[in-house]
């Protein structure tokens, strides 16, 4: 595998970051995940609208456009022959002297990098359990994409190695945060929750789609504080994250669910397949 680095392409085993890069010394880094369906990056936008607001926060001095993203993600799925791929931006914010730095970042690392997926298929469905472990708060004003992801990981391990298994967070009040990698819907007659960034989780680009999608639609959306109760009262539920689309949740907190027979959540995800190809931004949605 050929990855992008600063411009260059670089054999996977040849790549190499200093140890004094602040992205390594204290997690000062972020990354996006984005799918790109027959070369097309779905969303590619959005996705760097959230990774260019989050270098502002981290005071890395760097800015990317679609043009200049896009042409490296051309390049990797070129000299990768991949059509299908999960592709994989990350920044990190570069070499520093050991210690917290307060002043801007001048030269950050970027590195993009694929992963072979298969052509989008059919709707996949998992069960979801509650975790022990609570989702921790963010570091700053919001939850960016980070480096900072060991709250994550010692969920995946408290959940194990299932893949049909998506372990929620709740908060440290107890209401209802989201998924290890993903964002929690459920609807309830015509009305689709979600619980809301206030609760501490990641905004999600196919989260802030499906919303926009469901306006589309005619649904009602509603976001707020949800206790593992007002779930539980679902007709459909299923979670969201970029690579995986929607996936319907079969049970919740051992509670048996529709799963893939969902009429709400077939709807949505036909819909959300047909801009695969085409679309930038949710924004093109009206």
């Amino acid at each position: 595998m050929l990855i992008y680095k600063n411009g260059d392409l670089i054999k996977k085993e040849d790549i190499t970051i200093s140890p004094f890069d602040h992205g390594f010394l204290y997690g000062i880094g972020l990354f996006e995940t984005i799918r790109v369906y027959e070369r097309h990056p779905f969303l590619l936008d959005d996705h760097l609208e959230r990774l260019n607001r989050g270098l502002k926060a981290l005071n890395i001095n760097a800015h990317y456009s679609r043009q200049e993203i896009n042409d490296a993600i051309q390049v990797v799925l070129k000299v990768n022959g991949f059509e299908n791929a999960n592709i994989r931006i990350n920044v990190s914010a570069g070499t520093g002297e050991i210690g917290l730095q307060t002043d801007a970042y001048p030269q950050p690392n970027l590195l993009i990098f694929a992963r072979l997926l298969p052509p989008a298929g059919r709707i996949l469905e998992k069960k979801a359990v509650l975790l022990k472990l609570a989702r921790n708060t963010p570091e700053g004003a919001e939850r960016l994409k980070s480096h900072h992801f060991l709250n994550n990981v010692l969920a995946k391990r408290e959940l194990g190695d299932d893949q049909d298994v998506e372990g929620i967070f709740l908060t440290g009040k107890g209401y209802l945060a989201e998924g290890i990698v993903s964002n929690l819907f459920w609807f309830i007659g015509d009305t689709l929750f979600t619980p809301c960034v206030q609760t501490g989780i990641l905004n999600g680009i196919t989260r802030q789609y499906i919303l926009r999608l469901a306006d589309m639609l005619g649904y009602k959306t509603e976001e707020g504080f949800f206790t593992p109760g007002d779930a539980e009262k679902a007709e459909e539920m299923f979670i969201t994250n970029s690579i995986q689309e929607l996936v319907p949740l079969s049970s919740f907190n051992g509670q048996r669910l529709i799963g893939s027979d969902g009429q709400f959540v077939s709807l949505l995800h036909q819909k959300y397949r047909k801009g695969c190809q085409s679309l930038w931004s949710r924004k093109e949605l009206g």
